[in-house]
């Protein structure tokens, strides 16, 4: 088992973390790359050139590596770091698991608001139930996270309006589409970040079934 709870696929190809020497698959690491200038330069979708240098999505992975001095040695030249890395990191995820709901939403996969959300867990169609940080605990106890789906409470009730082209949006889930997993992906990476959400998957509210 990855981090976060992911199943770690035995084919899956595997990185080093350089900032705590932990081996995992690719897909659970962030990528970084060093760019023209020697600067090193997150790159989250796994697609610049170059020779990729990885980190877990985690604050103590990258003090460690800041710390240690781990982009140089593992880049094998001297490399400039941005003192805001992780800040940076954290944003460019956020901005990335906001883009993925919205397209879910756009394919019709993603549905908003407490009775919509509410009914589609009735109706065992949620994959992935994702609630606001700042939203009142209170009303997102009240929902539930199936056996067998994932909850994400990291993002804030502006980002979640974004994703569903709404000023402010609490309660959201996924019911089905190509896109599930990269949002789960992005989704650990982040959780991993902003540490906000330290619940497992259970989240709020009861398991059903």
């Amino acid at each position: 088992m990855g981090r976060g709870g992911q199943p770690k696929r035995l084919d899956a190809p595997e990185r080093k973390c350089i900032g705590t020497g932990e081996v995992l698959p690719k897909d659970q690491l962030i990528r970084f790359v060093v760019g023209p200038e020697g600067q090193v330069v997150p790159d989250l979708r796994a697609k610049l050139p170059g020779r990729g240098l990885y980190l877990v999505a985690s604050q103590t992975a990258f003090a460690q590596a800041i710390k240690k001095g781990a982009f140089a040695r593992a880049a094998k030249m001297q490399v400039k770091v941005p003192d805001d890395l992780a800040a940076l990191v954290e944003a460019g995820l956020a901005r990335q698991m906001v883009d993925l709901i919205s397209l879910s939403r756009k394919a019709g996969s993603a549905v908003c608001g407490f009775e919509k959300v509410k009914n589609a867990l009735a109706n065992d169609m949620v994959k992935v139930l994702v609630q606001a940080s700042d939203g009142s605990e209170r009303g997102k106890t009240k929902l539930w996270t199936p056996e067998g789906a994932r909850y994400f409470g990291m993002l804030t009730q502006q980002e979640l309006g974004l994703a569903f082209g709404r000023e402010s949006v609490i309660h959201g889930a996924l019911v089905s589409g190509g896109l599930t997993q990269r949002v789960i992906e992005t989704a650990l990476k982040l959780r991993g970040l902003r540490e906000t959400d330290a619940k497992t998957d259970g989240g709020h509210g009861p398991l059903k079934g």
